[in-house]
């Protein structure tokens, strides 16, 4: 019987966890690119701070998925190593991405038959991506293979909640979220729509609530709803350039959940941010049904 290759763990940009934590994970990142004001970036290249400024004074941004040749690229590479790929990808609702790493894939297996590359659509988006691609690197440095790994995203990612408040209603009405009617009115009236993410992976706004504060505390009953028997000793928040918020969060959080709760807070990314916008505030974690 032939020894098992080692493998390595493979996600997107789009999954939204700080440089200090994927310092301390195994993991390697492909990077998904935006354009701003006639320039091309990659996901992450300038400053948090400065590109949501940016946004705020009126920038548009635009995304673009990550091609074949490119996975093609860094997979080929490991190969060559000896190694195999597992891969995590953004949700096949938001992007085309992971399509893209399913004919590298593909074209790299008729190149080398012996690898073993393995691509699972997360069906989530941010750093709920984020948190999936956490408790994946953990199993893998608590010795869980390639096809163990592969066999328990697929049966555990549609348990990772996402659920998700705007700031502006501007940035989801240019993404064709809501109306700009409803854009309008919101804006006027102090309305804060509450989304989520959906077992397809699809972006799906829930409802509205009046009023930026009880926005964020519905998030947390919104948690509380769909916990159920799931334990959650770590648990994320993203943030479109608003800490302060994202703290309030986490505090209403460990009240709820247990002061012990280790609540990890992440800057929504530049990519996500292009369509999330400023302002935005997400919260992720395990659950009985998204």
């Amino acid at each position: 019987m032939s020894e098992k290759r080692p493998y390595k763990l493979y996600s997107d940009s789009t999954a939204d966890l700080s440089e200090e934590i994927l310092k301390r994970m195994d993991v390697s990142i492909v990077k998904l690119t935006f354009e701003m004001n006639g320039k091309t970036y990659s996901d992450g290249e300038i400053p948090m701070e400065t590109f949501y400024k940016k946004l705020r004074e009126g920038a548009m941004s635009k995304t673009a998925q990550i091609a074949p040749s490119t996975y093609e690229e860094v997979f080929e590479r490991e190969i060559k190593a000896g190694c195999d790929i597992l891969y995590l990808g953004f949700s096949s609702g938001l992007s085309g991405s992971y399509g893209s790493s399913c004919i590298a894939r593909d074209n790299l297996l008729e190149k080398y038959p012996d690898a073993k590359i393995i691509c699972v659509d997360s069906l989530c988006a941010s750093t709920g991506e984020g948190l999936l691609l956490y408790k994946a690197d953990e199993k893998k440095r608590n010795g869980m293979d390639i096809d163990e790994l592969a066999k328990w995203l697929e049966a555990t990612k549609l348990h990772l909640c996402h659920v998700f408040t705007v700031d502006d209603l501007k940035f989801l009405r240019r993404g064709g979220r809501v109306s700009a009617t409803a854009a309008f009115a919101g804006s006027i009236l102090g309305i804060k729509p509450v989304l989520h993410v959906d077992n397809d992976g699809h972006l799906i706004p829930l409802g509205k609530v009046r009023g930026r504060k009880h926005s964020l505390e519905k998030l947390v009953d919104m948690m509380g709803e769909r916990v159920k028997g799931w334990e959650n000793p770590v648990v994320m928040i993203c943030h479109g350039d608003a800490r302060a918020d994202g703290e309030y969060v986490a505090e209403l959080v460990k009240e709820r959940f247990g002061k012990q709760t280790d609540v990890k807070l992440c800057y929504t990314g530049t990519v996500i941010g292009s369509h999330s916008g400023p302002g935005t505030i997400a919260l992720f974690f395990m659950g009985e049904e998204r």
